[in-house]
């Protein structure tokens, strides 16, 4: 069962992946570099949740990848918006 295996073998470096963005979003040095980690979990939350879909042959966990995935972007822009006002104050 390639499908198997691949299934969980994209799930444990996801999990890796997110243990990392974990870390960094503990250990970031600046509000940047924790804001940037957290979209990455959110970026791998969607990968996850998109890997379970497939795993479970279930299409409508890609709406909930979708939802994540905008809400997760609008949340990056807004930080943008914010560091762009506070650099020009």
């Amino acid at each position: 069962m390639l499908v198997t295996e691949a299934t969980i073998l994209a799930l444990a470096m996801l999990s890796v992946a997110l243990f990392l963005a974990l870390v960094r979003l503990a250990r970031g040095p600046s509000l940047p570099d924790q804001v940037i980690a957290l979209d990455l979990m959110g970026t791998i939350a969607v990968g996850i949740i998109t890997v379970y879909a497939i795993a479970t042959q279930q299409p409508v966990f890609l709406d909930v990848a979708i939802v994540l995935a905008l809400i997760a972007f609008l949340g990056t822009v807004a930080f943008a918006r914010y560091v762009e006002k506070r650099a020009s104050s």
